[in-house]
This record gives structure tokens, C-alpha cells and sequence, in this order.
């Protein structure tokens, strides 16, 4: 995911190479949450179950093996992906860049992650849309 013009100066100049040690060296190109492979096209299903072609069977969300493999109506509904692997602080805070506060997600998992913040923003974002237009428009009418 690039990275906002606008926040590039909380980040530190190495950034690039520090995410590609990250995501190739330490990972070995696969996410450190699911497994997925980094470039390479997988079968997904909908709840995040994939087939992982190197190891011959089905993993889940998480990536653990699969007991049995999905039944055909969950395979009709299989479509295929390429997860891309992004270099991704654990804690939120882009200061804080050592090995531990650093992981190797696909875009899944990051955003599975990142979801308590994202709904966070969004609530901000909602309360200052309806703090403007107050106002500039007035209260809004009650119905």
C-alpha cells in the first residue's frame, strides 16, 4: 500500500529496504498471519479459506490446514487472487520501527487488523461532516 504524501515524513528514509528485509528476508515472501505467497495466484474462497499449491491442501483464514476440503458448492464459488505482502506496523505507530513492531501481512490480513482503527476514522470523519454542516448549515431537522 503506497504511502500518503502527506504522512511520508513520519516514516524513515530506508523505508523501501527496510520493508523489502521485512517481507522477503524474514518472511521468505509469504504473509506471517495466513501463509499466502506473495505474487502468486491462489484459489480463494469466501470466508478466506485458500489452496495452497506448494503444500497440496486447503488452508483457512488463519492458515492452518484444513480437516476436509471445502464441499462443491463452496467451490463454485472460488475465485482467484494475488495477495501482495505489505511491510505493516503491529501497534499503529509508524515511530516505532524494530524488528518486533514490524510484520509481513497480505492485504487480508492488514486490513483484518487494521479494521479497529479504520472504523475509528471513519467515526471521526463522520462527526466532523455533521459538526460542519451544522455549522455552516444549521442543526439538521429532526424527523
Amino acid at each position: 500500500m503506497p504511502i500518503r504524501p502527506e504522512h511520508r515524513h513520519f516514516y524513515p528514509i530506508d523505508w523501501p529496504q527496510l520493508s523489502a528485509v521485512i517481507r522477503f528476508g524474514r518472511a521468505g515472501g509469504r504473509c506471517e498471519a495466513c501463509g499466502r505467497p506473495h505474487g502468486q495466484l491462489i484459489v480463494c474462497l469466501d470466508e478466506g479459506t485458500w489452496y495452497d499449491a506448494e503444500a497440496g491442501h486447503w488452508r483457512t483464514g488463519r492458515g492452518r490446514p484444513l480437516r476436509r476440503p471445502p464441499g462443491l458448492e463452496a467451490l463454485s464459488r472460488a475465485r482467484l487472487t494475488v495477495p501482495i505482502l505489505a511491510t505493516c506496523h503491529r501497534a499503529h505507530d509508524t515511530s516505532l520501527n524494530g524488528d518486533k513492531d514490524l510484520a509481513a501481512w497480505c492485504q487480508r490480513c492488514h486490513l483484518i487488523h487494521d479494521r479497529p482503527e479504520h472504523l475509528r476514522r471513519r467515526r471521526i470523519t463522520y462527526l466532523r461532516r455533521r459538526a460542519l454542516g451544522d455549522l455552516f448549515l444549521g442543526p439538521y431537522p429532526v424527523s
